[in-house]
């Protein structure tokens, strides 16, 4: 009995040690433009769904809201100096904090979601300015600047990562040449390794982490190549040049079934690419130059990559296995994601469409126009708790999209 007892003891105490963090970021929670919500409508009203709320002053800005159990977060600039905001679910605004001083030259406004976990907020500026800050009122924890404290260099338009956590690590990728990409300690700031990478800067790519071997992989983009970087140690693994001049490769590199793709606006597009069962070694399978979605996302559905194109501005799939564009719907180029089998596809003259994303066919369903808001419609839709968030500038919105 003594040793049931000291059994269970320990078993609780185990169970209580372990803690999943509650973690809200860019394109949900795998960073794949999926949401899981069930239950939404299949057909909207002509005038759309119903705006439950909105806020006109969010500042400038292109980055999307994070969605938490009890809240929402999203950043925008005033006067060149960058805010993180801090909403109730209802729209009231719980407090406003600036952070640091942001892009004002091309596009001014903020550039990134900010990343959430636990009772920490992650944010950065255009200029490379990332806070750590508390999550109940905004009070600053940490602070390290990209250039200043770590020797890296600036885009054309300004620094675009979301950041990206992993257990004590933040990531991030200054551009510099012995500081391509680093590991910052999540709770001080303090660096935790730093890899060359191939010496280039940024390319606006918020990563991902997977899994082969024995490594986590950090993969994303350098100016003109795709990198890939042991998560724990920061070793480079392997790299995929661009074979032609194009610096913007703003999607996350997906990977299924022991593959590797990438989606570009500009030098290879499209690449489908073997990783190595080490995880240490790629050999490229295919190219589509036809895909060359830019900066919109990407979203996977089985064996298909649904995607807007950049020149040809229309939605596509992409059939996994053989690299081909199998259907194509003029519909405009923007930002897509996924939730209860439908496209949410935010286009980049203002029109939000929900789209069929049927196994022959794409089939548009309903459309609306956004009116409020400023600037250019490229910010990317988020859906939580049956409710479609879209900000267009300093204006935030929140449908109902419940059935």
């Amino acid at each position: 009995m003594c040793r049931l007892i000291l059994t269970l003891s320990v078993l609780i105490l185990i169970a209580s040690c372990i803690h999943q963090p509650e973690i809200a970021q860019w394109r949900g929670q795998n960073r794949d433009g999926h949401y899981p919500d069930k239950g939404l409508l299949k057909k909207w009203p002509a005038e759309g769904p119903k705006l439950l709320w909105a806020s006109d002053s969010v500042g400038d800005g292109y980055g999307s809201p994070v969605i938490t159990k009890d809240g929402l977060f999203i950043t925008g600039a005033i006067d060149s100096t960058c805010y993180l905001y801090s909403f109730d679910l209802k729209g009231n605004l719980r407090w406003k904090v600036p952070y640091g001083p942001e892009w004002a030259i091309s596009f001014p406004g903020s550039r990134s979601a900010p990343t959430v976990v636990d009772d920490l907020v992650y944010a950065v500026t255009g200029k490379g300015e990332i806070a750590c800050m508390n999550r109940k009122d905004g009070s600053k924890v940490w602070s390290v600047n990209l250039f200043s404290d770590l020797h890296g260099k600036n885009t054309i338009f300004g620094y675009s990562e979301g950041l990206l956590v992993k257990d004590k690590m933040i990531y991030c990728t200054p551009g510099g040449a012995d500081t391509n990409v680093v590991a910052l300690n999540r709770f001080t700031g303090g660096l935790i390794w730093k890899c060359k990478g191939v010496g280039q800067i940024s390319a606006f790519c918020s990563p991902r982490i997977i899994h082969r071997g024995k490594h986590n992989i950090l993969l994303t983009f350098s100016e003109l190549t795709m990198l890939g970087i042991d998560a724990d140690k920061g070793n480079l693994l392997f790299t995929h040049k661009q074979d032609t001049a194009g610096n913007v490769h703003s999607n996350a590199p997906i990977f299924d079934k022991g593959y590797l793709y990438y989606v570009s606006g500009d030098g290879n597009r499209t690449v489908k690419l073997k990783l190595s069962d080490n995880g240490e070694s790629i050999t490229e399978v295919w190219r589509c130059k036809l895909f060359d979605n830019i900066m919109g996302g990407v979203v996977q559905l089985d064996n298909r990559l649904i995607a807007t194109g950049h020149r040809k501005q229309e939605l596509m799939s992409l059939d996994m296995e053989s690299g081909n564009v199998t259907r194509q719907l003029k519909i405009g180029r923007g930002a897509t994601i996924y939730a209860d089998g439908m496209i949410y596809l935010y286009d980049e003259k203002g029109n939000f469409h929900l789209v069929d994303p049927g196994e022959n066919s794409l089939k548009e369903v309903s459309s609306f126009r956004i009116t409020r808001g400023t600037k250019e419609h490229f910010s990317h839709p988020v859906i939580a708790n049956g409710t479609l968030y879209i900000r267009h500038g300093r204006s935030l919105m929140a449908y109902n999209i419940k059935q």
